[in-house]
């Protein structure tokens, strides 16, 4: 990895002890029935999130809606976060679009007082690996955040791609959703000591145990933002190699989820906003392009749900 700051180093210290501890949170953003931002509600169910002890938290990524968020909203969404972290864990803030649009709120997440910064993927076209150094590089020479790459869709590094954008001073890590464990092996190989790594996968907790097995245990829970609960207990049966419980969670809840989660694209946001409101939290409706569940979906997701918070007791008294 390329010589980085001294803050930048605390900052990686931080993320690496964090993610042996708990699961990465990414918040939901809470909206309004009419579509306008909460940032009262966004404040108390931030609060309740981070009390249940994430390894990080990381706003305005692709749970909290980045992709909607005009600038004014991001920053308002990272300095509440920012707030309510109060230095306890660190804020990895989301940027993206292409490089220019990145560094546009790069520079606001800085100003926020942001810790770091998840690259989700640029917009609309694929692009060769030489691109996608050239996308980072651009994006680190113009922020003192750290920077974490986040690979799914169309972007997806190689083996040398991956030692070059290692050599990149700033960026720290990659966050993964494609789910190639044989081109995860490959990176992780490949990567300098120190690199950072997981998985990013949607229903994280799916793969967990196979993303492990390449090295990479720490991984993102959508389920955290709606049942911190649940993710939380099987977080502690994977850290104890507690198989039974796991296999249990997954058969019975997070598998039943997942087959929820693919009836209609977008899912993986608004399923899990619509498991957060079932729970009576204060996050709203989604934004467009994103549609909130129809009844049949949201009668079978409380049906998930009721399990999933049944099991977790269950799995308590057996472990």
């Amino acid at each position: 990895m390329a010589e980085i700051s001294a803050e930048a180093g605390q900052v990686v210290q931080r993320l690496r002890d964090g993610m042996a501890g708990g699961v990465l949170s990414f918040p939901l953003t809470s909206f309004r029935d009419d579509g306008r931002l909460d940032l009262d509600a966004y404040r108390a169910y931030l609060a309740g999130r981070l009390a249940t002890a994430p390894g990080a938290v990381f706003p305005a990524c692709g749970t909290g809606e980045f992709f909607s968020l005009d600038e004014d909203e991001y920053r308002a969404v990272v300095e509440t976060t920012v707030e309510v972290a109060a230095g306890r864990l660190p804020v990895v803030a989301g940027t993206g679009y292409g490089w220019a649009q990145a560094l546009r709120f790069a520079r606001i997440a800085e100003e926020a007082g942001a810790d770091a910064l998840l690259v989700l993927p640029h917009y609309l076209v694929g692009a060769p690996q030489d691109g996608l150094v050239a996308q980072l590089r651009r994006i680190a020479v113009g922020t003192r955040l750290p920077l974490i790459a986040y690979q799914r869709g169309q972007v997806a590094f190689g083996a040398d791609a991956l030692r070059r954008i290692a050599q990149i001073p700033g960026v720290i890590g990659l966050k993964d959703g494609h789910s190639d464990l044989d081109r995860l092996q490959r990176l992780t190989l490949a990567a300098p000591e120190g690199f950072l790594f997981f998985n990013g996968a949607a229903t994280a907790e799916i793969q967990a145990r196979a993303y492990a097995t390449v090295g990479v245990p720490a991984y993102s829970s959508a389920v955290h933002a709606f049942a911190p609960e649940i993710a939380n207990a099987f977080f502690t049966a994977l850290q104890s190699g507690d198989d039974a419980s796991m296999t249990r969670l997954l058969r019975e809840f997070y598998v039943p989820l997942v087959e929820l989660r693919d009836r209609v694209p977008g899912y993986a946001v608004s399923l899990v906003k619509a498991a957060a409101r079932l729970r009576g939290l204060p996050v709203g409706p989604v934004r467009a392009p994103l549609t909130d569940p129809g009844a049949d979906d949201l009668a079978d997701l409380e049906k998930v749900l009721d399990h999933g918070l049944r099991l977790v007791d269950a799995v308590r008294r057996s472990a």
